[in-house]
């Protein structure tokens, strides 16, 4: 079994030599993020705010993220049942310290970016998250205009991981279960999400880690028993031995559970449509995603040296999971995503 160490009061992120001083994963951001103690080139620094709204029919992301020797809004719009896609962008060169971004995802605080012509607000409040970017695609106005509820009493998990080399480190912090209402303009139609099926996650994300990596990353919100569940599964990404980027969120609450893993790698004979079977070693999640929906894309920038290929598969999602006081959820048919992500960056 695993090892997964609880971090329960506020801690430094970073010692002075750049190396997490606590490796492990907490149910609020407890970390301290202490950037000025990073030891690697800060080029090698990345800093993003990446959220994701879906009702399993319409999806869209909005992400900005400081790559040190660049800063970038990232709008996306993606019809899951037909793949009609629709996006905008911005980016900003040279912008090393020019952007700063929130040093803790849990807690509120105000973003507003504009550049190109192009519009991001981040507006995070107690109680509330406003998203809003106002841009440009294929000639048309692209809009996006949404509200997400979340109790700030509700617990999320956060994880810091190392890598093998010295000064790298991946700390991020995964939001789940926020009811969603607003609405996306594209391509001259408006579209609108009802909070009672839509739900926003956030993917916080801070490090630096190595050039070559890969991962998987799984998620997803609804109701079950008239009470808010989700669940967050990450795996392959830095030595996870202090603790796994794998959780269940019902009323509130985060149950932490073991390491999660797919029976069969989806890679193998281009299985992406085939059923995916996830399992965790503690025998608490055993979910089946049966696909509908490959959002596939690939960035090259340089072949072999500098891109990210990314397969994000979208289902549903069915079979139990099991709760600390070991209350069984019956899972059926839940809308979820699964990812897998080969990065070069």
């Amino acid at each position: 079994m695993s090892k997964q160490i609880e971090i329960t009061q506020k801690t430094p992120l970073l010692d002075k030599d750049g190396n997490l001083t606590a490796p492990g994963y907490c149910k609020r951001n407890l970390f301290e993020y202490n950037k000025e103690n990073i030891s690697a080139s800060l080029w090698r620094l990345k800093e993003w705010d990446f959220y994701q709204v879906a009702d399993g029919e319409h999806m869209i992301q909005l992400n900005f993220f400081n790559i040190s020797y660049a800063s970038c809004i990232t709008a996306n719009f993606v019809n899951l049942k037909t793949g009609e896609k629709y996006a905008d962008m911005t980016i900003e060169l040279l912008t090393k310290g020019k952007n700063p971004m929130s040093v803790n995802g849990d807690q509120p605080y105000y973003f507003n970016y504009r550049k190109s012509g192009r519009e991001v607000i981040f507006d995070v409040k107690d109680y509330s998250r406003r998203l809003y970017f106002k841009g440009k695609c294929k000639g048309q106005e692209f809009i996006i205009d949404v509200t997400a509820q979340r109790n700030p009493d509700h617990e999320s998990i956060t994880i810091a991981t190392p890598f093998d080399k010295k000064g790298h480190f991946f700390y991020t912090n995964k939001l789940n279960c926020m009811p969603t209402k607003g609405s996306v303009t594209v391509n001259g139609k408006e579209i609108h999400f009802d909070d009672n099926n839509t739900f926003m996650v956030l993917d916080w994300g801070r490090g630096v880690w190595p050039h070559d990596n890969h991962w998987y990353w799984g998620n997803g919100s609804t109701y079950v028993n008239g009470k808010l569940f989700g669940f967050e599964i990450t795996w392959g990404f830095g030595d996870e031995s202090n603790a796994t980027e794998t959780a269940l969120f019902y009323d509130g609450k985060c149950h932490k559970i073991g390491e999660v893993n797919v029976e069969t790698d989806p890679e193998i004979n281009d299985g992406w449509m085939n059923p995916w079977h996830f399992t965790s070693e503690d025998g608490r999640f055993d979910l089946t995603m049966v696909p509908y929906y490959d959002n596939y894309s690939y960035t090259k920038i340089i072949e072999g040296k500098l891109g990210m290929k990314t397969h994000q598969v979208h289902g549903l999602w069915s079979g139990k999971v099991v709760l600390d006081d070991g209350e069984v959820l019956e899972i059926k048919d839940m809308y979820a995503f699964c990812e897998k992500v080969h990065n070069l960056w």
